[in-house]
């Protein structure tokens, strides 16, 4: 990739995640999902940007059944 080409690349990861993790486990996974981006498609670590957004388990379904209902 040209320096120009990676310069302009800005990658955008979005995780949906049932409800529950730690702030240290989100920390941990935006940090090691960041650090795959660059490795992976050689993007400077400032453009990466990673959003995870939590859904509350009765909002989640699993086989038909809510992940709440499922004891999740």
């Amino acid at each position: 990739m040209t320096t120009q080409a990676r310069r302009h690349t800005m990658p955008f990861a979005q995780i949906y995640l049932i409800e529950g993790r730690t702030e240290a486990q989100k920390r941990a996974l935006i940090e090691k999902v960041t650090s795959a981006i660059v490795e992976a498609i050689d993007a400077p670590k400032e453009n990466v940007r990673v959003w995870l957004q939590d859904v509350p388990k009765e909002n989640w379904g699993i086989a038909g059944v809510s992940a709440k209902d499922l004891g999740r």
